[in-house]
């Protein structure tokens, strides 16, 4: 649905991300659907972000481009990042994720390098040298008075940093939206801060969580996460709107395969990802049940350390690996599948961590078998919805249980396709439709003031 701005009486918010089109993944479609649903709720959104031609994205989607309504004003401007040094000192052509830190469990000498000075060095995060460059931008769009509210999105964190500087200068209310924790992110000991380091890395996080006027999180962990943080947080002013689903998305018809058992895994996976439990269950099924032919799907990025795992289970044989694709590509995998297997990195500290493609998994209406703790809110989504199973990384039985009566239904049925699933809330327009209220009870406030 392509959506067109009329010049109505509506709030003018200033958007500042980092990631915006061309950028792929995950980090993008956040802002990108709030900015498409937000006029249809009386906001009107302007962006901030980078020039596209300097930016350090890990992953391109030119496909995103057509989601972005017309009227809405994009102000890219340049920036200071020193990942093309990172790029010809490591011989490396990939951009990283998560700032050197989601790479590679087993690393050189030279990685560890890299990882310290961007601990250290690039505080919060080594995309802070867009900061001038967008706080300069910022000054000029905000002088002449016509945005009413400012919202900064992130990771990368050091984009929090522009709110709190224009929050002190201009006073407008401020929305802080984090996707993720901050130095409670699953990879943040694997940068080698130094006590300096993490100390400036923790004031700023409280800084902005103290001045922020409201805190968007995406989950109710890490809700719970920040009001135990040592700062001044009235509980009210955090919402839990979580990541979602675009109906807009779903064009594709459900076409599992009727001649094989497919389960599809979208998205980055490495060695934090503890999949071995259900590499052996899949291992076991193929002895157990040799009239089903089983097949493992991975699309996107896959390390080194899980293809050697999948080969160590005896799976190479049935597993395909599909480089990274096109957002809509993807959901046409996940629509040509049998069930979908999502895993949560079997880290410290990851009880915050809602896959944001949980909830496109969700509106597949395909059923889920998922890695991860249990009792967290993923377990939670997944229960209630009535979509699948969450298993701990070590319960072997319980789910070579659960695969062994999926696959005798497959046996009688190919389409495991779920005939109902409770996702309605989880909807993009729905959960924009949300953040619009925040952003508007906080514009109606000052003007009180």
């Amino acid at each position: 649905m392509l959506i067109t701005l009329e010049k109505t009486d509506q709030v003018n918010l200033l958007y500042i991300s980092y990631y915006w089109p061309p950028s792929g993944g995950p980090g993008v479609q956040r802002g990108l659907k709030f900015c498409k649903y937000l006029p249809l709720s009386g906001v009107r959104p302007s962006v901030l972000t980078v020039d596209e031609k300097q930016a350090s994205y890990p992953v391109l989607d030119h496909t995103f481009a057509s989601e972005v309504p017309d009227g809405i004003a994009v102000y890219r401007t340049a920036t200071s990042e020193p990942f093309e040094y990172y790029k010809k000192l490591s011989g490396k052509k990939e951009i990283p994720y998560s700032g050197f830190a989601n790479e590679e469990a087993k690393t050189g000498f030279l990685d560890k390098v890299f990882k310290f000075v961007r601990g250290n060095l690039f505080i919060p995060d080594a995309r802070v040298g867009w900061n001038k460059h967008a706080l300069k931008k910022a000054d000029d769009l905000l002088k002449d008075g016509h945005f009413q509210a400012i919202l900064t999105t992130s990771p990368p964190h050091s984009t929090q940093l522009i709110g709190l500087k224009l929050k002190e200068k201009y006073g407008l209310p401020w929305i802080a939206d984090l996707r993720d924790p901050w130095i409670n992110i699953h990879y943040y000991d694997q940068l080698y801060h130094t006590p300096i380091a993490k100390r400036i890395d923790r004031n700023y996080e409280l800084q902005v969580l103290e001045r922020a006027d409201a805190v968007i999180v995406t989950s109710e962990d890490t809700k719970r996460l920040f009001l135990n943080k040592p700062a001044k947080i009235d509980p009210d002013k955090i919402h839990v709107i979580p990541n979602g689903y675009d109906e807009d998305d779903f064009i594709y018809p459900s076409t599992p395969p009727q001649d094989e058992f497919l389960i599809t895994y979208t998205g980055t996976i490495t060695e934090n990802y503890n999949i071995d439990v259900f590499l052996k269950v899949i291992s076991q099924l193929r002895s157990v049940n040799s009239d089903i032919r089983y097949k493992l799907r991975f699309v996107g990025k896959v390390s080194e350390g899980v293809k050697q795992r999948i080969s160590k289970a005896g799976l190479e044989g049935i597993t395909e690996f599909v480089p990274h694709v096109p957002h809509t590509e993807a959901i046409k995998y996940l629509m040509e599948s049998t069930m979908l297997l999502m895993a949560i990195a079997d880290v410290p500290a990851v009880y915050s961590n809602v896959p944001g493609k949980l909830f496109e998994y969700l509106a597949s209406n395909k059923p889920i078998v998922c890695l991860g703790p249990v009792h967290s809110d993923t377990d939670r989504i997944i229960d209630e919805c009535g979509a699948g199973r969450l298993f701990h990384y070590t319960a072997h039985e319980l789910m070579l249980d659960h695969l062994m009566l999926m696959s005798k239904a497959w046996s009688i049925n190919p389409n495991l396709d779920l005939p109902y699933i409770n996702d309605a809330q989880f909807s993009r327009r729905e959960l924009t439709a949300k953040l619009a209220k925040v952003v508007k009870r906080l514009v109606a406030k000052a003007a009180r003031v």
